[in-house]
C-alpha cells in the first residue's frame, strides 16, 4: 500500500544501502522497459525516480505503482520525447555538416554537442521532481534553469551518463540496470539543490 512504511526494524545500515542499489538496477530495467515506445524515455525516468524517492522514503510500492506513474507521466511525456529526438536530429546535422568541412563547423557541431548533454541533463532533472499534475513544459523551463544554475550537479548526472555509456561499450547488457543508477543520480543531484 502506497504511503505506508516499509523499512524493517534493526535492519543494518549495510543492509538498507545495498536493497536502495539493487532497487536502483531492478529500476534501470523497468526504466528500460518503459522506453522501448521510443519517445517514452522521458515518462519512464520520471516514473523511475519517483519509484526511487519512495523507496527512500521507506514507503510502499513496486511495480504497480511504477506503471502507473508511468502512465501519468506519459500524457504530457511523451512530447518531450519527440522534442528530444527532434534535438538528437539537430545536433546529428550539425555533426555531419561539421564532418563535411563546411566553415565554422566543428564550432558549431561542439556547441551542438554540449547543448545536447544540457538538454539531456535538464530532462533528468525535470524526470527526477516530476509528480502526478506536473506540466512538462514548466518542469523542464525550471530544470534548465537548475542545470546552469548548479555546474556540480549537472556535472555529476553526465558522470552518470558517462557509467552508462561504459557499461554499455563495455557490455550492453550492463546498461540496462545502470539506468536506475542516472535515475537515482539525478534524484539525489535535486536533493541537493533543495537543501542548498
Amino acid at each position: 500500500m502506497a504511503g505506508t512504511r516499509v523499512k524493517a526494524r534493526g535492519e543494518s545500515v549495510v543492509a538498507e544501502r545495498f536493497a536502495v542499489f539493487a532497487e536502483c538496477l531492478l529500476t534501470g530495467v523497468w526504466i528500460a522497459v518503459a522506453s522501448l515506445g521510443v519517445v517514452t524515455y522521458p515518462a519512464a525516468f520520471a516514473a523511475g525516480a519517483r519509484h526511487l524517492r519512495r523507496r527512500t522514503a521507506h514507503e510502499g510500492g513496486g511495480w504497480r505503482e511504477f506503471v502507473a506513474d508511468f502512465r501519468t507521466a506519459l500524457r504530457g511525456g511523451w512530447l518531450a520525447g519527440v522534442a528530444g529526438w527532434a534535438a538528437v536530429a539537430a545536433v546529428w546535422v550539425d555533426v555531419r555538416a561539421a564532418r563535411a568541412g563546411i566553415p565554422g563547423g566543428p564550432l558549431v557541431g561542439a556547441v551542438g554537442v554540449v547543448a545536447l548533454i544540457g538538454l539531456v541533463v535538464a530532462g533528468l532533472r525535470a524526470a527526477a521532481v516530476w509528480e502526478p499534475g506536473a506540466r512538462w513544459r514548466t518542469l523542464l523551463a525550471h530544470a534548465g534553469r537548475r542545470t546552469v544554475l548548479d555546474p556540480a550537479g549537472s556535472f555529476l548526472i553526465v558522470g552518470g551518463l558517462a557509467v552508462v555509456a561504459v557499461s554499455a561499450w563495455f557490455a550492453a547488457p550492463l546498461a540496462l540496470p545502470v539506468l536506475g543508477a542516472v535515475a537515482a543520480a539525478a534524484l539525489a543531484v535535486e536533493e541537493r539543490y533543495r537543501h542548498r
